[in-house]
């Protein structure tokens, strides 16, 4: 977990004080804002009018007018996956009661009965399989099916119309992925979101230029073909299991995670804010394949806003097809840390980054803030590096020529709440991003 930076114990009261008064705001009738009760519970809450693009038309309510037999408070994987269940598209809310582990057994419990790592190791070595051909034989089908074990377990599909929510400042999933696919009108808020950790991760000795890898599945949250989703006042991060602590098996990294939040295959108006994205390499990807098109072209439209990202190696976002806008975020590189790069421009991307705050630790080039994957124009205007205006795009083609980009997303955002001065930025959001602070 990050380490917070607070600026006196006056200036954190006010800007939690500041967040609720945000969040007790309401929409009533034709697009009126009114102000709630103080005792206001935060699973009825819907996202406001014109916040980014999970506002555009009907909006995200998600769960917000479930009836009581339809809101359920749980505090087990098993009782979350059951409520998930319950039939009907009807609104639901799920309130989360804290921390729920969907591994709470153990990796041990899932693995098929002749699964040997030990063995996998010794039949797989490159001194004895080499890398020219991927793995296969007894082991890799054992593990291939206790892998299905996993999937089946930690998989937890999320129905259209529901909100999730944690209570309080301890709820949390662990090890679970959230699947939004193929519904429209969900809110998930309030969680700490532990990255899977996969138990049986795949030898490729044929990955990386032949010099093989170990590639693992399963994301925290993905949105998959899904609509309207509003993702607020999360921290997702690998907790308990971060990079640092995995082992080598053949001179590569035993790689157990995957990503934070994907949005992929045509999945469109997603709002992300006020989100904690801590301690984790490939966060976040917007579009999940350059050949994608025929779903991806003219969808994956996200907004990112008043998210904080710390110790993030890329991925904040990597983005193909969409419309991006990114304004009002933190992005800190701490001092010694693994670092890419923020935002990746991949195939017929659109990113408009704008307003957004980057501390970066003393060394690290500002010109890899920006990582050309693809000639796709972008518009990055209004950011500032440790306090200073800066062109993001100017110093990447000044500092890497030979990935030189284009200024010129093609589109302006319109559905944006409150833009923050950046030299604002980092004390807003650092104070009010994460789970624990809803009110």
């Amino acid at each position: 977990m990050r380490t917070q930076i607070w600026h006196g114990h006056a200036m954190k009261r006010a800007a939690v004080l500041a967040g609720c008064v945000s969040l007790v705001l309401g929409i009533t009738g034709a697009g009126a804002v009114q102000a709630r009760p103080h005792h206001h519970d935060p699973a009825r809450d819907v996202l406001p009018a014109g916040d980014g693009w999970a506002s555009e038309g009907a909006g995200t309510t998600g769960g917000s007018a479930a009836t009581k037999d339809r809101v359920y408070t749980v505090s087990t994987w098993a009782e979350f996956k059951a409520a998930l269940a319950e039939e009907g598209t009807a609104p639901r809310i799920i309130k989360v009661k804290g921390a729920i582990d969907a591994v709470s057994e153990g990796c041990d419990a899932l693995a098929v009965e002749g699964y040997d790592f030990q063995q996998y190791l010794a039949d797989y070595d490159p001194a004895v399989w080499g890398h020219d051909t991927p793995v296969s034989g007894e082991q890799e089908d054992l593990r291939a099916a206790s892998a299905a074990n996993q999937d089946r377990m930690i998989k937890a599909e999320v129905p259209a119309n529901t909100t999730i929510v944690g209570v309080g400042r301890d709820a949390g999933i662990r090890g679970g992925s959230l699947q939004i696919k193929g519904v429209d009108n969900v809110i998930v808020r309030n969680l700490t979101i532990e990255a899977p950790v996969d138990c049986f991760p795949q030898w490729d000795p044929t990955d990386d230029n032949k010099t093989g890898a170990w590639n693992s599945e399963y994301d925290g949250v993905v949105v998959y073909g899904s609509t309207h989703v509003w993702i607020d006042h999360n921290t997702l991060t690998d907790g308990r299991y971060p990079d640092s602590s995995l082992p080598e098996y053949f001179g590569k990294v035993y790689q157990r995670h995957d990503g934070l939040l994907d949005v992929v295959r045509g999945a469109n108006y997603v709002t992300v804010s006020w989100n904690s994205f801590n301690d984790h390499d490939k966060t976040m990807l917007i579009g999940n394949s350059d050949g994608a098109g025929a779903t991806d072209t003219g969808k994956l439209k996200v907004t990112l806003h008043h998210n904080r990202f710390e110790g993030i190696v890329e991925r904040a976002p990597r983005v193909r097809f969409g419309q991006v806008d990114s304004y009002n975020n933190h992005f800190v590189v701490t001092k010694g840390q693994k670092f890419g790069y923020v935002f990746g421009i991949g195939a017929n991307s659109q990113l408009y980054a704008s307003h957004n705050a980057l501390t970066l630790a003393p060394g690290v080039g500002v010109g890899k803030v920006l990582k050309k994957w693809s000639e796709a124009p972008l518009t990055a205007e209004h950011n500032y590096v440790n306090g200073r205006l800066t062109d993001l795009i100017a110093v990447h083609n000044a500092e890497i020529p030979a990935e030189t980009l284009q200024s010129g997303a093609g589109w302006t955002p319109s559905l944006r709440t409150k833009v923050d001065h950046p030299k604002a930025v980092p004390g807003i959001v650092d104070h009010r991003a994460g789970a624990g602070r809803v009110c």
